[in-house]
């Protein structure tokens, strides 16, 4: 099932700082197709605040920040 990234959110994740938490975070549910809602859930955030991590329009607060990285660190695609 494709979870459809719009190609605009795709070029600015590009386009937008890969040392970023967030966008790292971004590239990685592009990449694997990962529903924003689910995410969202995981961490407690909104899914707006998610595109704009994903954008680099703003970085992860501090008490969200090492739970993105647990996430980063423990995700296993499903293959």
């Amino acid at each position: 099932m494709s979870y459809g990234y719009s190609i605009r959110l795709i070029e600015l994740n590009k386009k937008a700082n890969k040392r970023s938490l967030g966008v790292r975070l971004g590239k990685l549910c592009i990449k694997h197709d990962l529903p924003i809602a689910q995410v969202s859930i995981h961490l407690g955030v909104s899914r707006q605040t998610l595109y704009n991590w994903f954008e680099g329009v703003c970085e992860p607060h501090h008490t969200v920040s090492d739970k993105v990285q647990e996430y980063l660190d423990s995700f296993k695609p499903n293959t």
